[in-house]
């Protein structure tokens, strides 16, 4: 996990093989502002040693929050930090506590069928439609079937989710069975459990874990934890939890222009922002802790965290969470 304070930009221009190129790369650092932008112009170098080996290069680095996939770290504003764990101000303006060890996972309830039922849906009515045409012997009646079947797949598919909800649960429910099946397999873990606003969080507490590693993509897949949590796991090689509420959520607009660093004539105009956000926040909770499952042993790391979370969330309040 890496969350530089300092950041630069460099580029060059070179003409190779005929054609120009504009390379832009940025560079980081947790020393100065003077080290990133050497690490910048560095990156820069060996970008063209690159081009100049390969034929063909990525001409920039793209300025978004985090940018695994063009192994770039975490680009977010440091509020605050103990030891290796690190709360960042994400990019529309809640703040984030991010950790290389203790493991989070975040489930979003799906509330609309899926597309695998819509799918199922869709062609069965193709289905019925081809024998109905075979049957009349006309093939107007397919393609009038298939309009309605373009139709009526929707309403149908919800009304099979409603329905399937009445037997199986809600999805609140069905989450939060699937949490409770992972502990019953697992017994030796020690899960707490949060309500969030579209869902749940899992905080294990019972040891540290590699981001990357078995257990913890074993946890994910068995809890149907969001995709896009587990692929940023991955590329930035951490854990992460948002810890205050979502600014829209709480009746404000998000931040504008939120990737940092910002540029320098927008810093009033963000600290402004900043203290609007935490005025209204103060009503409300991130997130509420549930209940837990398993062993009740904590490692002593996790439970610093734990606490550290529960704080800032205001877990063991009645706030609104949002």
């Amino acid at each position: 996990m890496i969350i530089p304070r300092y950041w630069a930009e460099a580029k060059t221009k070179m003409k190779f093989e005929g054609r120009q190129y504009t390379i832009k790369r940025f560079g980081w650092s947790d020393q100065n502002l003077e080290a990133a932008q050497q690490h910048a112009e560095q990156r820069v170098a060996e970008a063209t040693e690159q081009l100049k080996k390969d034929k063909e290069i990525r001409r920039l680095d793209h300025k978004v929050a985090y940018n695994g996939a063009e192994g770039l770290p975490i680009r977010e504003e440091i509020i605050a930090q103990q030891d290796d764990v690190i709360i960042t101000r994400n990019s529309y303006g809640a703040l984030c506590l991010n950790t290389p060890d203790v493991l989070f996972a975040d489930v979003d309830l799906i509330h609309h069928p899926s597309s695998k039922l819509a799918t199922a849906v869709f062609l069965t009515l193709l289905s019925l439609s081809s024998l109905c045409a075979i049957y009349i012997s006309s093939w107007w009646i397919f393609g009038f079937g298939c309009v309605i079947a373009l139709f009526v797949t929707g309403l149908i598919s919800k009304w099979l989710f409603h329905i399937q909800s009445k037997f199986t649960g809600t999805p609140a429910q069905r989450a939060l069975e699937k949490i409770r099946h992972f502990s019953q397999q697992h017994p030796d873990w020690h899960l707490r459990v949060y309500r969030t606003p579209n869902g749940y969080r899992i905080l294990v507490m019972h040891q540290t874990f590699d981001p990357r590693g078995e257990q913890a993509q074993n946890l994910f897949q068995a809890i149907s934890t969001d995709s896009c949590y587990v692929l940023m796991c991955k590329n930035q090689n951490c854990f992460r939890a948002r810890i205050s509420p979502k600014p829209w959520r709480i009746g404000i607009e998000r931040l504008r222009q939120g990737i940092w660093p910002v540029q320098q004539e927008r810093i009033t105009q963000r600290a402004d922002w900043v203290q609007n956000y935490q005025q209204h926040a103060q009503n409300y909770a991130s997130c509420r802790f549930v209940e837990q499952f398993g062993h009740q042993l904590s490692h002593p790391k996790a439970k610093r965290v734990q606490l550290l979370h529960d704080q800032y969330c205001k877990s063991d309040t009645q706030l609104e969470i949002a």
